[in-house]
């Protein structure tokens, strides 16, 4: 009797052991349900001949300048080894302070020019009564998985119904922090206004249901005004890729010019001389948009220290310094303040002058909060 309760027992155990297993792997098949779709398009047909003729384009694959680095180095055991035990503070100790957006003061709408940064790169610019969005990330995570990935430091201020309605979308590269499948989607479905993408990026809108009239593809140094914008698609020093395949698709920065005013993102970049051209070409620059995060010296050449970004600024004869990337994913080494801190002491030691927001916060161009330092109570 004893033998057969035995027998019994390791049956049952042995049964509960396969249901967790395929429990488990169940869960692993609905965490990567999404995976494939996330992955985006490859160049095909007509956008292949397109990105063919590209002067960015050869050997199939998109490049920068001559001479210039176009991936980060594959990671090696000393970084693995800081990212799990490193004593980097990359973290806030306490809730990042978020915004809510209220109605802007009137002003003449030709004058008109906000900026408000919702968290990492994405960023609505107000600019003589259009809206611009740049580089929506609503997600949980900037992922292909929405279980795995960096996770958010801090919701979104706002939820994506309660934006405005929108006169432009612009991508400035396919990395999943900038680009994001279930944001674009949402967009497509609640908004009607273009997506503005470097080359090759329409093919992953496309897989993911945008219709090909909203997708608008552009080189370096191509414009397309839309709302009575003028929107210049720029050169940048980056690189790109979802999955294994590296810079089948181009990266750029933007150029978001009224009548009277004129904005520049600089997507994610390194420092590079193509920032006093295009400040020749298309500036003076009311303010700019500046990566300031997610920094390190194995891939200097392809996103910029902050001291750099002040230098950018120069270079593209800008007006207000907005700083972006930073604050909302955990994605290097440094701490999680000291992109802001590093920034800040460059740009007093250089007469700059800083508007440093809190996420949702509304930034007047023409009058903006001075720099409190509100990120140091959390650091």
């Amino acid at each position: 009797m004893r033998d057969s309760k035995k027998v019994t027992g390791r049956r049952i155990s042995g049964s509960m052991a396969g249901l967790a297993a395929l429990a488990g792997l169940a869960g692993l098949a609905w965490a990567a349900r999404d995976v494939p779709a996330a992955l985006g398009g490859r160049l095909a047909g007509a956008r292949a001949d397109r990105a063919a003729r590209s002067p960015q384009f050869r050997d199939g694959v998109f490049h920068n300048r001559p001479g210039t680095p176009i991936t980060a180095p594959a990671p090696d055991r000393n970084l693995l080894r800081e990212l799990l035990f490193g004593k980097q503070k990359r973290r806030p100790s306490a809730p990042v302070p978020l915004v809510r957006p209220v109605a802007a003061t009137p002003v003449d709408p030709a004058r008109e020019l906000n900026v408000i940064w919702y968290g990492h790169a994405t960023t609505l610019i107000e600019i003589e009564g259009r809206r611009v969005l740049l580089d929506p990330v609503w997600s949980e995570r900037c992922s292909p998985s929405a279980a795995l990935g960096p996770r958010r430091l801090h919701e979104p201020p706002v939820r994506l119904d309660e934006l405005p309605h929108l006169d432009a979308i612009l991508i400035s590269h396919d990395h999943y922090d900038h680009l994001d499948m279930a944001t674009v989607r949402e967009l497509t479905a609640r908004q009607s206004a273009p997506f503005l993408v470097p080359l090759g990026v329409g093919a992953h809108l496309d897989r993911w249901g945008v219709p090909a009239d909203r997708i608008v593809e552009l080189d370096w140094a191509q414009t397309h005004r839309v709302a009575e914008l003028e929107i210049t698609c720029a050169a940048a020093q980056h690189f790109s890729g979802r999955g294994l395949r590296r810079n089948g698709t181009l990266w750029s920065s933007w150029v978001v010019a009224g009548r009277q005013r004129r904005v520049y993102y600089t997507g994610d970049s390194g420092y590079f001389a193509g920032y006093a051209e295009i400040g020749a070409a298309y500036g003076p620059f009311d303010v700019t948009l500046i990566q300031i995060g997610a920094y390190d010296h194995a891939w200097a050449s392809i996103h910029m220290f902050p001291e750099e970004a002040v230098t950018a600024h120069a270079d593209l004869r800008g007006g207000l310094l907005v700083p972006v990337h930073w604050a909302t994913f955990n994605l290097a080494l440094h701490d999680w303040s000291e992109p802001v801190d590093r920034l800040w002491a460059e740009a007093k030691a250089r007469d700059v002058r800083l508007a440093v927001p809190r996420p949702g916060e509304r930034v007047t161009v023409d009058d903006p909060p001075s720099v409190d330092g509100w990120w140091q109570a959390i650091a």
